[in-house]
């Protein structure tokens, strides 16, 4: 019987979630669904001198607006592995310190801040760098160069102390990576990474590999900067002798600026105009806000579309898919090595498409929302009715990326224009076209089915009557119903204003530019 995939997402709560860490929320959450597995959130918050008020709540809120729901994890319910808060956990982490300890693979440092700072400092004066390493701990104060005695001594004194990795000299150590092959790094280029200190509380990469075993996680799926710390974990599963059970690595390409050097950043975001974090986020100590792709009124349907084509590719060209098809189509062998360049306009362009598949329904039903609220339109306004808002949002909804830009695309729909576009009228305008408007004004009083195909049928062999090409005076047109020179589908407008709604528009319009209705 195969072992059940098990995958997590561990952000730590140290401010919002990047759109790159809700990417790799996404690639996990749909790589446990296509295989029948679980998805964990667990939050990662050792480091309680970073912790931010508010950004584990951000997290979890975040998952849920964009559907990437976990089955266990903090604020989704407790499993068998609960609990999932590492700083609730920090009991279960000594021991595993001690673990290693008796097995020679860890050792007790007693070195100072301060005297590792000085050493840093003098090693910087010659141009190089320190490390605590295989070749320098053996000159500094640790359980590896003092006696037992001294080493029990120093404990049992209540001295600050950091238990550190013993990692091996001249070894290469080998990743391999479902979607970058084998990386190897030698030893030689490690260090004894801290793993636990005398505050009682692991660091991260003590905790992370101990979590993972304990939840008996079979892949980890996370970004491209963890990619360094692999070789360390990879390490630490063989000196806890838990090679059987160590789960598969998948290091994700970073999401690139727009212009494509470098990683996205907020300061990209800020420059540009863009989000780049899914909810909008106001900082507990500056206040400072950022902008979220919810308050943006992006659906979020269009932004975990967008985000799991950065870096994945599927087998064929489809741009367009549901969650349940991401699912199913979803590979970590079909995830670039190379990062993902981020464009915010096709950001924009699913949106618009997820809007256009919006039912006309729902749309109509924001757009009330709006009159009633913004406007103090009644409900018994004809254009609070459904028989026309529902004339209006296939208008709007070819025009416009977001809902909100609907009454601000299709205004003239609702409002008599005030103002006219003088270039189209200097630019088109002739006084022989005076004629056929005062024709055109005719024939419409006269029309009966005063619906797209009629009234475009009249106004071409109006023009025709009158010795005219339609193009030449179909702007104006346009201008003397909306005030603009372009817009919606010209002959749907004019059916969805009503006959007396046109005359009346056409003729305020005629006056503005000078013609007598009655010459």
């Amino acid at each position: 019987m195969s072992t059940k995939i098990r995958v997590r997402f561990a952000p730590s709560p140290t401010g919002p979630l990047h759109m790159g860490g809700v990417r790799t929320a996404l690639y996990n959450y749909l790589f446990a669904k296509k295989h029948g597995g679980d998805f964990i959130l667990r939050i990662e918050d050792t480091d309680q001198n970073r912790y931010v008020p508010g950004a584990e709540e951000y997290i979890i809120e975040a998952l849920k607006w964009c559907g990437i729901m976990p089955n266990e994890g903090v604020g989704f319910g407790d499993g068998p592995h609960a609990p999932y808060r590492q700083s609730e956990r920090k009991d279960i982490y000594k021991k595993y310190a001690d673990q290693l300890i008796a097995s020679g693979h860890a050792y007790y440092a007693f070195d100072s801040e301060e005297e590792l700072t000085i050493l840093r400092t003098e090693m910087e004066a010659v141009k190089s760098s320190f490390a605590y390493n295989a070749i320098t701990r053996k000159q500094l104060i640790n359980s590896l160069t003092l006696s037992k005695a001294e080493t029990d001594k120093r404990l049992s004194g209540a001295e600050h102390y950091v238990i550190r990795l013993k990692v091996p000299e001249n070894e290469d150590i080998h990743v391999k990576d479902i979607i970058r092959g084998d990386v190897s790094v030698h030893t030689s280029q490690m260090d004894d990474k801290v793993l636990f200190k005398s505050d009682g509380m692991p660091t991260y990469h003590l905790a992370n590999v101990v979590d993972d075993y304990l939840m008996k996680i079979t892949h980890v799926i996370r970004g491209e900067e963890w990619l360094p710390s692999a070789p360390l974990h990879v390490l630490l599963y063989r000196s806890f002798g838990w090679e059987n059970v160590m789960p598969q690595f998948a290091h994700l390409p970073l999401l690139l600026k727009p212009e494509g050097n470098g990683k996205l950043s907020k300061r990209d975001g800020d420059r540009l105009g863009f989000p780049v974090f899914p909810l909008r986020w106001v900082d507990p100590a500056t206040r400072e806000e950022s902008s979220g792709y919810r308050e943006k009124e992006y659906y979020p349907e269009a932004f975990t579309n967008m985000l799991a084509l950065l870096g994945w590719h599927p087998s064929g060209d489809k741009e367009i898919y549901s969650m349940e098809e991401l699912i199913e189509d979803f590979s970590l062998e079909r995830v670039n090595k190379s990062g993902a360049k981020f464009d915010p306009e096709k950001t924009k362009w699913f949106n618009q498409h997820y809007l256009r598949l919006k039912p006309d329904s729902v749309l109509a039903d924001h757009l009330k929302s709006i009159l009633r609220t913004e406007f103090n339109f009644s409900s018994d306004d004809h254009r609070m009715q459904d028989d026309f808002l529902l004339k209006a949002i296939p208008l709007l909804k070819e025009r416009v990326q977001f809902e909100h830009e609907m009454l601000e695309v299709g205004r003239y729909l609702l409002f008599k224009p005030t103002e006219y576009d003088q270039q189209v009228i200097s630019k088109k305008w002739k006084d022989s076209h005076a004629a056929f408007f005062r024709a055109l004004l005719n024939a419409y009083e006269n029309l009966n089915d005063f619906n797209s195909v009629e009234t475009e049928k009249v106004f071409q062999e109006t023009a025709v009557s009158n010795g005219l090409k339609p193009g030449e005076v179909l702007q104006l047109f346009r201008v003397f119903l909306s005030g603009q020179g372009g817009g919606v589908n010209l002959f749907g407008m004019a059916e969805l204003l009503g006959k007396q709604e046109v005359l009346q528009r056409l003729k305020s319009a005629m006056a503005v530019v000078g013609v007598e209705l009655n010459a």
